[in-house]
């Protein structure tokens, strides 16, 4: 029991770390703008679909990892520019609807530009699994794990440290004050696309050797990860990782030690307990102005 419990904790966490990353990108979208942004499970798809093209073609998987990065990050800014922007001073609910319409998009867009199939992308590390307590983790978990950390960490000395993280904060705070000492609260909401996008990549990247990738798999985990993000609190950074780790064990430990079959549901469940006894989640993040 004790190494069952172990390998259900250790796939949990490697999940979680996923929904972590999804729900970040939801969080840091949602303090710039107070938007939910639901194509955020395309920019996962385009993480993972881009780096299998690239590397099929012959691209060292370094360079295939950062050119798919730097796509994602480029349409993230597209999205913003083309279809935001252009609809600035429209109500919450319709900038919410011009996502699920971009998500509709890019999904069509990537059959065309792909396929429907399955595409694998090979391990960073190899697949022999190590050993750990009786039970035994996938190199890539690590990989999984270790990136999302350092992508956490990355993102606090973003904003603790440099001034485009330190006016994304104060935009999000307060846009009026914001804009009165200087700060350009659309170049913010840019920026928050495209980083937001960036991360959704990683994360598409970091679960393509362990679960495959194909032009449907961002919407499923969008929405895990929006559950996570709700979990946390929307618009917590710290919620969106507590909240994509607890999600991740608690389906984890729900499917093995329940069924398998209801693997889906429990994000969804946990999601509607919690808006239900504690609609601002375990984290409640602080209220920001829309820009």
């Amino acid at each position: 029991m004790g190494a069952q419990l172990t390998q259900y904790l250790l796939t949990g966490v490697t999940i979680g770390a996923i929904y972590a990353l999804v729900a970040l990108g939801f969080s840091i979208i949602y303090n710039a703008s107070h938007v939910i942004n639901f194509a955020q499970g395309e920019f996962v798809m385009i993480g993972g679909m881009t780096t299998v093209s690239l590397v099929d073609g012959g691209v060292p998987l370094p360079l295939a990892i950062a050119a798919a990065v730097l796509v994602a990050a480029a349409v993230g800014l597209a999205l913003e520019k083309l279809a935001i922007e252009r609809a600035r001073g429209a109500s919450v609910v319709t900038l919410i609807i011009i996502t699920i319409g971009a998500s509709i998009f890019l999904r069509g867009l990537a059959q065309l530009v792909w396929d429907k199939n399955f595409h694998a992308l090979r391990p960073f590390t190899g697949d022999t699994p190590i050993a750990v307590l009786g039970a035994t983790i996938l190199p890539q978990s690590l990989w999984v794990i270790g990136v999302t950390i350092a992508i956490v960490a990355a993102l606090g000395w973003f904003f603790a440290r440099t001034l485009a993280g330190k006016a994304m904060l104060a935009a999000s705070h307060n846009r009026l004050a914001a804009e009165l000492v200087g700060i350009r609260v659309r170049h913010v909401l840019l920026l928050a696309f495209g980083l937001s996008a960036a991360v959704g990549a990683m994360a598409g990247i970091l679960t393509a050797p362990i679960t495959l990738t194909s032009y449907d798999v961002g919407l499923m985990l969008a929405l895990k990860g929006f559950a996570a993000a709700i979990l946390g609190g929307l618009g917590s950074g710290a919620g969106a990782v507590v909240g994509g780790l607890t999600l991740g064990i608690l389906e984890s430990l729900g499917a093995g030690f329940i069924s398998s079959a209801y693997k889906d549901v429990f994000a969804f469940v946990i999601m509607l307990a919690v808006l239900f006894f504690r609609p601002s989640g375990l984290f409640a993040a602080r209220s920001a102005e829309r820009v």
